[in-house]
């Protein structure tokens, strides 16, 4: 489990076992969830369609060898149907946002039921935007549940009813692998569901949606240049495991997941231009588009090293970073580099 994630859930229990801190355990719990969140965003924002579908782990032991678009349908089907059928007792998102209609999903349950092929063949059929709406409201509408949650509502029970309620819904299948679902949850109380749907369950699955990406990222940039269109080393660069570059559909660098259509900026500038990189643009020096505006510490850095390949070529430039990694100890280009892109050439010159 992420340790950062693994703390913050920890910390959110420890809250909300005590009266007196009970609200701060609400406010712990809806930060966890909104960082958790944040993570299927960003694969939704930056991943081609293609990606929702693989299943890079087919046949492993674990979540993992799911896809991305099953792992969300999954996560939300299942908070769905407890907060709304089980917590709040009013009507499913899924129904009354007509979501099952615009989503596609050739099912309304959980997707226990599915394995194998059946879980790929699914993935396919799904409309991954409206999926991710879907899943925003879900999310939405239980943060508003859960804080309007009394520390004694923790204590509710679900009895034989509950049960007989969720079976009738039709949302669990009643197959082997599903079925057990609904005792499971009506076995526990509020307390006991917060732990489970609403926080743990959510860390493990996104959890794999990370392994996932990260597969299909490494996959993804077998045989591509190492080079960025900024001049950065996909090679060396310490976001390298769960990027694709931006040489391939799977780029998720730090400015593809924070623009509007999911493209970075350089790489948008250099293609409209037909150039192979910042490099070869005779506005370089004084570019502040995409990883060069003057509010990233690293503009300089990466300058440092677009100017380098102008004079020396990608070759050299990979060689001169494998020396810098032998010689320093660092992850980030600007903690060599520094802060100047004229400094920053002359120090790869000097390696």
């Amino acid at each position: 489990m992420d340790i950062n994630w693994s703390e913050m859930n920890k910390e959110m229990q420890a809250l909300l076992s005590k009266e007196a801190t009970f609200r701060d355990g609400v406010g712990k719990l809806l930060e966890l969830r909104g960082n958790l969140f944040e993570q299927v965003a960003q694969i939704v924002h930056t991943f081609p369609e293609e990606a929702f579908y693989q299943m890079p782990f087919a046949g492993a032991d674990g979540y993992h060898s799911k896809t991305l678009a099953y792992s969300i349908w999954h996560i939300f089907r299942i908070e769905d149907i407890v907060a709304h059928e089980m917590i709040a007792e009013d009507r499913q998102v899924l129904f009354a946002r007509d979501f099952d209609k615009s989503i596609c999903s050739p099912i309304i349950t959980t997707g226990n039921e599915l394995s194998g092929d059946e879980i790929a063949t699914f993935s396919k059929q799904l409309d991954v935007k409206e999926l991710y709406r879907y899943a925003q409201e879900v999310k939405t509408s239980s943060d508003q549940m859960l804080k309007q949650l009394t520390y004694a509502d923790l204590k509710c029970r679900f009895g034989e009813e509950m049960i007989a309620k969720l079976q009738n819904t039709g949302s669990v299948s009643e197959n082997e692998n599903a079925n057990w679902l609904i005792p499971y949850w009506c076995e526990k109380d509020i307390r006991g569901l917060i732990k489970m749907p609403f926080s743990r369950h959510w860390i493990m699955h996104i959890e794999a949606m990370r392994r996932i990406k990260n597969r299909l990222c490494k996959t993804a940039r077998k045989g591509v240049d190492p080079v960025a269109y900024c001049g950065l080393s996909c090679n060396h660069c310490f976001l390298a495991e769960w990027c694709g570059s931006c040489r391939t559909i799977y780029n998720t660098c730090s400015f593809a997941t924070v623009s509007p259509d999911g493209i970075c900026p350089n790489v948008k500038c250099c293609k409209g231009k037909g150039i192979d990189g910042c490099y070869e643009c005779d506005s370089l020096e004084s570019c502040e588009k995409g990883f060069y505006i003057p509010s990233n510490d690293g503009a300089n850095a990466a300058k440092a090293q677009s100017l380098y390949i102008r004079k020396h070529g990608k070759k050299e430039f990979l060689k001169v970073h494998d020396r810098l990694h032998q010689k320093y100890d660092f992850s980030k280009t600007q903690e060599i580099l520094g802060q100047d892109c004229r400094e920053g050439l002359r120090i790869l010159e000097e390696n």
